[in-house]
């Protein structure tokens, strides 16, 4: 029979102090009470369960006394300190609430949690190397990342080294699944389609700058536009050459090519040596001959005035003109002559004499003169008489 059926034992009843003809649950201030009396005994109140005044304010104090303490215990480890550099981003139940700045934060343990992110860090990530590798600059290469095709479909090995940074707390905890993974799928996207649309002497030669700067914007374009709070600080082109198998092919033209520019150099440099030097020389020939074409003109204006006023003048007195123009004449022709006409006594009346011969013969200029004088009369008159023909002949015209 059980304990609370009419007519059983009321030995068996739970409650202790309860009827055997009170039928229902239990009352909720006799246990209260009789908990606070299992309480008082452990800090000292136990020995009276009588339900003494003394007891009852015994257990009280104790159980404050745990509560105060449990709430200093939530309280103090709900503190947190945000270091310099780093954010503290706050989550109530799970969802984000807020992003706290450095410094000593607070929040209600249980109810908010703090996960914090470094922001001043700069990290990298490689695209088509990995360090650490056998070159000490690239590391060890990875062909599915390195190798590119251009717009002129030739295959380029590039290497590219970026490095980043946390923009945004909040945004890199929840925008994005795995932000590394996502910035090294967008930085490959990005460097392959800038490739894409450049020449492959363009990239190997003077378009590093203008390939690195296009990506770094393109990638930054793509991370703002998925939110992912990462911002790109330096995108570095660590090398950009063909692929292994046609080097030493591709070496060899470049190395023709620069002996082609070489070559053309040189020629220009000769070009510009000769060219102003010939423009030169044909500017002065040009000179000469309009001056030349100025003297002959003004010397042949000089003589027909000259003629037209000895003729004005012979008209007016021709025997006087005559002999004026005679003597004129002689006397150009004894001024630009190197001989001389001397009066010899005992011979005729005139005697060649080359004075030219004699003072440049030295010591045997005088045995030279003296051997010309001691030739036959004959010669002598030969001579003479020619001389006398021609200046005749001058006088005549």
């Amino acid at each position: 029979m059980a304990w609370n059926e009419p007519g059983g034992s009321g030995n068996k009843d739970p409650w202790g102090g309860r009827k055997n003809n009170e039928q229902g649950p239990p009352d909720l201030d006799e246990v209260v009470k009789k908990l606070q009396e299992k309480f008082g005994g452990l800090f000292g109140g136990g020995g009276k369960r009588n339900g003494s005044s003394g007891s009852g304010k015994a257990g009280s104090i104790g159980l404050g006394l745990i509560a105060f303490v449990a709430v200093t215990v939530w309280a103090i480890s709900g503190v947190y300190i945000v270091e310099e550099g780093t954010r503290g981003v706050v989550l109530q139940f799970g969802k984000y609430n807020k992003t706290t700045q450095p410094g000593p934060h607070w929040h209600p343990r249980g109810i908010q949690s703090v996960e914090t992110v470094d922001i001043a860090n700069i990290r990298g990530i490689s695209i088509g190397f990995r360090a650490g590798g056998g070159n000490r600059q690239t590391g060890s290469s990875v062909g599915r990342e390195s190798l590119m095709l251009t717009e002129d479909e030739n295959i380029v090995d590039v290497k590219l080294a970026v490095q980043y940074k946390v923009k945004s707390a909040s945004d890199y905890l929840f925008n994005v699944k795995d932000p590394e993974t996502t910035l090294r799928q967008v930085i490959e996207s990005a460097i392959r389609e800038t490739i894409g649309k450049s020449e492959m002497d363009y990239i190997l030669k003077e378009g590093r700058a203008d390939v690195t700067e296009q990506t770094r914007a393109q990638v930054q374009e793509i991370l703002d536009r998925y939110k992912a709070g990462l911002q790109v600080t330096t995108v570095n082109l660590q090398d950009a050459q063909p692929p292994e198998q046609v080097q030493d092919a591709f070496a060899d033209a470049v190395k023709a090519q620069g002996d082609q520019a070489r070559v053309i150099n040189e020629a220009k440099a000769y070009s510009n040596d000769i060219v102003p030097r010939a423009r030169g020389k044909a500017a002065r020939q040009l000179a000469e001959a309009n001056a030349y074409k100025e003297q002959v003109i003004a010397e042949a204006t000089g003589e027909a005035s000259r003629f037209t006023q000895v003729l004005t003048e012979y008209k007016k007195a021709p025997e006087v003109t005559r002999k004026r123009l005679y003597l004129e004449a002689m006397e150009s022709v004894m001024t630009n002559s190197s001989k001389v006409l001397v009066d010899v006594k005992g011979g005729g009346n005139l005697l060649y004499l080359p004075l030219d011969k004699m003072m440049s013969g030295g010591s045997g200029g005088s045995s030279d003169g003296r051997r010309i004088i001691e030739t036959d009369s004959a010669s002598r008159q030969i001579e003479e008489q020619r001389l006398r023909d021609n200046v005749r002949g001058r006088g005549v015209r």
